[in-house]
């Protein structure tokens, strides 16, 4: 593995330092074969590692690819997001509000905005929703290990896909969505070899006052059973609530807290609304800078 790779780490949906998801990111990568890159992604243990391939932009984007420790992905929220901020503030210099990423999914935008406390928030427009298979709630409490009056009854247990497949699960509690747990027996007689394999629970009742939801994303992974900020399926998530007309309208503007539950608490900024045909999904959450250093 010849030549530098500069390697950096930042808490992506994070309020504050050590917290959020963390992400690490790997620059100059091009030259780096798949197998190296997957073997680096394990060694880093997070749920994804990116690699920027180039500080050169190739059709008005950066090439990035995205990894777990088991797989490379199309597409990935909090990878994103990470990696935009890498490449504004040390290829950019932080001297534009908008930079575009080249992954699997396609080509993903990703903009830097103030809010009114002039804090920066990092938004990325997800490609549209696709809405796939619907679950009944009765089938999903044997997955889950909760009893099926715990599930909202107004809507359905669906499959999504803003570019990685989730399958969203609407609860009434808190409690409910603390105690949830992924028999894998039973998830495995449901999906069988197919996608997906995250599932995202939500309740309206919240740890803080000022959110509106929380979610907890479960895995079927060994290595992260669950997952502190999940951008990919909030943004599922974000087109869901649209269509069913969660809070009475086609149009959100919310706050998704998630991670609490291992100690790792995160915030997503969720808008989307239905535009014509079609359904807009926009995540956004802060990104804290960690650490740099260098592969060697």
């Amino acid at each position: 593995m010849a030549g530098k790779y500069p390697l950096y780490i930042v808490d992506v949906f994070a309020e504050k330092k050590y917290a959020g998801n963390q992400l690490a990111v790997i620059r100059n990568a091009g030259t780096l074969s798949d197998d190296i890159m997957q073997r680096i992604a394990q060694e880093t243990g997070f749920s994804e590692t990116t690699f920027i391939l180039s500080d050169k932009k190739e059709n008005g984007g950066y090439n990035v690819r995205i990894f777990t420790p088991e797989e490379e992905l199309q597409f990935a929220g909090h990878p994103t997001l990470g990696t935009a901020y890498i490449i504004r503030e040390l290829i950019e210099d932080g001297k534009t509000d908008r930079i575009s990423l080249n992954i699997k999914v396609g080509q993903i935008p990703v903009t830097f905005i103030r809010d009114d406390n002039g804090e920066e928030i990092l938004w990325m427009k997800q490609i549209e929703p696709v809405f796939g298979q619907k679950f009944a709630h009765k089938v999903m409490s044997e997955v889950l290990g909760l009893d099926e009056v715990e599930f909202d009854g107004r809507f359905p247990a669906e499959a999504v896909s803003t570019g990685l497949p989730v399958i969203i699960v609407p609860l009434k509690t808190l409690d409910a969505v603390r105690k949830t747990k992924i028999n894998k027996e039973k998830y495995r007689e449901l999906i069988g070899d197919n996608c997906p394999c995250l599932i995202l629970v939500f309740a309206p009742e919240t740890y803080a006052s000022s959110n509106h939801l929380n979610v907890r994303v479960l895995t079927v992974f060994e290595k992260i059973p669950e997952d502190p900020a999940t951008g990919s399926a909030n943004g599922c998530l974000a087109g869901y609530l649209v269509k069913h007309e969660y809070f009475g309208k086609e149009k959100i503007d919310i706050r998704v807290e998630q991670g609490y539950e291992i100690g790792r608490p995160s915030l997503l900024y969720l808008r989307s609304e239905r535009a014509m045909e079609k359904i807009d999904v926009n995540v956004g959450g802060k990104v804290i800078f960690i650490l740099k250093g260098e592969l060697v």
